[in-house]
Formats: C-alpha cells, structure tokens, sequence
C-alpha cells in the first residue's frame, strides 16, 4: 500500500517541480528561487570532503537566530559523523546531496545525462538510507551533486518524493570552495562584498534566494570566518532567515 500511495503522489511531485508557482523561479524543473516579493533569505550549505565550517556555522546560526540548511553527501557521513550529529543535534535540517557525488550531466551540453535512471536512483537511496539510519528526518529536498542537473534528475528524484533545488544564481556566494591554488578563486572578503553588492543593485534584492555556500573547503580563506558579519549586515537591510520549507513550502 506504502508503495501505490507513493506512486501516486508521483505526477503531483512532478507538477511542483515543473509548473509555474507565482513568485518562484526555476531552472530545468528545480527550484532555483522561493517568492521574490518577500524579503527572506534561506542559507544552505552542501558538505562532500570537509566539515571544517560546520562548528562556526552551527554557532553562528544559534546566536543569530538563524536556521541553517545542510545538504550532504554519503561520503559526508562516512568521513564526519559527528559533525552531521551536531547538524542533527542543532535541530536544523540535514539532507541529501548523493552518495558518491557523481556527475548527472555534461558541463557543455546540460541536456546530455552521464547517469542512467537506474545509477541515480541507487545512489541516491544510499545517501537516504544512510541519512535515515543516522536518525535524520525525512527531507523534502535534494540539493544535486555540483549544482548541476537537468529535467530528467528533476523527475528522478520526484520519484523518490524529493523536490529537487538549487541555489539562486547572481550573488556569486557558491564560489566559496575554490583554492588559491585555482586561477578562479575569489578571497572570502569578495564573495561577502560581492553578495551585498548584488542584493543593493539587483532588482530584487535577496528576495526569495536560496543563498548557497559549503560546509567546508580545502582553502585557507574559510567563507565561514566572514559568515557572521554577513548575517548581520543582511539583517540590518531587512532580510529574514528563513527554513527552506518556510521559503518554498513543504
């Protein structure tokens, strides 16, 4: 009976994820933006290799007031257990980002699937039944491997109940992971200069973003060292931090 019901809900999954809801954004079927005419703000974070942000994350958020989303892969939970303890502990959201963060399509031909059904399904439920056996809630989301997916892994993952989403693309925040080492990398000071500066001058603002950065990085500039005085400084110009379920729905 589980399983009919489950299919079931399937085409209403779908139709979240594919049709226009009045104020939202999307990008091949994901969610990319909640309502831009509310000035609220959701922050998550996808963790893979390093956690070495969590802590100050997590303390950040608390004094603050400030829920913080974690999207992890089953390579996360293997390498950092007790920092995943301490997202659940926190009582703030932690979900899925693949087991084996694979690649789902091609960098120059999005449309051009490199997994089949069958690949991105077994590692998926591995990442859930890993997240579920460390006693994490269900999630209603799924933050893709890379930020990179098309419409197919949109409705892959509806098959598995998830609403697949993405950061809102502009502010440039998910840059935070680049080394120095790599002729892209952009000082952490920037990228917080750079996320004010386009929430003042775009039309608008920081409404509605899902505002993406990584729990950790092989970098020595830590994104997470300038995180509070981001925070700060986004309260003060009015923005809410919000759940993503509060952004988006459940």
């Amino acid at each position: 009976m589980r399983r009919l019901a489950l299919v079931a809900l399937i085409p209403i999954l779908l139709a979240l994820q594919t049709q226009p809801v009045p104020g939202f954004q999307f990008d091949h079927g994901g969610i990319v933006r909640g309502d831009v005419t509310e000035k609220q703000i959701s922050l998550v974070f996808t963790g893979g290799d390093f956690d070495d942000g969590v802590p100050a994350i997590l303390r950040i958020g608390k004094e603050r007031g400030v829920p913080v989303s974690f999207f992890v892969t089953g390579d996360f939970l293997r390498l950092h257990p007790d920092s995943a303890k301490a997202v659940l502990a926190s009582g703030n959201l932690l979900g899925p980002h693949s087991d084996k963060h694979l690649l789902y399509c091609d960098w120059a031909n999005r449309e051009k699937s490199l997994v089949t059904r069958e690949q991105f399904l077994t590692d998926l439920k591995k990442n859930l039944d890993d997240l579920k056996a460390l006693g994490a809630p269900p999630s209603p989301f799924f933050v893709p491997p890379y930020e990179w997916f098309n419409a197919e892994q949109v409705e892959w993952s509806a098959e598995l109940g998830l609403r697949l989403i993405n950061f809102t693309p502009g502010s440039g925040s998910n840059r935070d992971y680049i080394p120095e080492s790599d002729p892209k990398f952009t000082p952490s000071k920037d990228i917080s200069a750079g996320i004010l500066k386009y929430e003042s001058t775009a039309e608008y603002g920081l409404n509605g973003f899902i505002l993406l950065l990584h729990a950790g990085s092989m970098r020595q500039d830590k994104m997470h060292d300038y995180l509070d005085e981001l925070v700060v400084a986004l309260q003060h110009r009015g923005y809410e931090f919000v759940t993503l379920e509060k952004l988006l729905g459940k």
